[in-house]
């Protein structure tokens, strides 16, 4: 966790995405640097109480996290309680208050009609971004997928590309396809290699 931390000062990432128990360690080891502390809530099955997520994202939050990633239900979606989507996602909203939410619809075990209704509630709450996968369900990332987001939630909301994006050549065909943020492991190996290719330093 603190080479992590070391790495996102080092290549001026966005945010180091971390369990909420690492959140108190990351703020210590990153204040200073610009680097934001993001912690998951009901990761990675996303199965977890309504209540327990929202208790989640408010921990995080006062242990200094600056922005939290929720997974859906996705076996609420499944079984079409749409309502229950909507209050769970809602509830860890109303936790975040002015905390940057992005909601994990995890893109690989939904069909296309599930994931326009996911992207559709989240556009209608206001969430700041949808993000496609966990990395640890089923696929990851895919430029259909966040085309079909980007389409749906329309230009004002953040569409996150995650799971599978381990190469420079993936991560722009991503950004092209309308991802405003990427969540990878493979961060540094990206962009040392568009260093190497642009012939400029890292």
């Amino acid at each position: 966790i603190e080479n992590i931390c070391d790495q996102a000062c080092q290549y001026h990432f966005w945010s180091v995405c971390v369990n909420s128990c690492h959140v108190s360690l990351c703020k210590e080891k990153l204040q200073g640097c610009g680097v934001k502390v993001c912690s998951v809530v009901g990761f990675p099955l996303g199965a977890m109480s309504t209540a327990a997520k929202a208790f989640e994202a408010s921990r995080a939050i006062a242990d200094g996290a600056s922005e939290i990633d929720m997974v859906i239900n996705v076996g609420f979606v499944k079984s079409k309680k749409i309502a229950a989507v909507r209050t769970d996602i809602k509830a860890v909203l109303d936790a975040c208050a002015d905390v940057a939410l992005k909601v994990i619809i995890e893109t690989g075990l939904l069909s296309d009609e599930q994931k326009i209704l996911c992207c559709e509630i989240c556009r209608d709450l206001g969430v700041s971004f949808v993000k496609t996968s966990t990395g640890f369900g089923h696929g990851g990332a895919t430029v259909d997928d966040v085309m079909l987001m980007r389409k749906t939630v329309g230009p004002d909301i953040g569409v996150k590309a995650s799971g599978g994006v381990r190469s420079l050549k993936t991560a722009i065909e991503m950004i092209e396809a309308g991802a405003t943020r990427l969540g990878t492991s493979s961060g540094v190996a990206i962009v040392e290699e568009e260093a190497l290719q642009s012939g400029a330093g890292v």
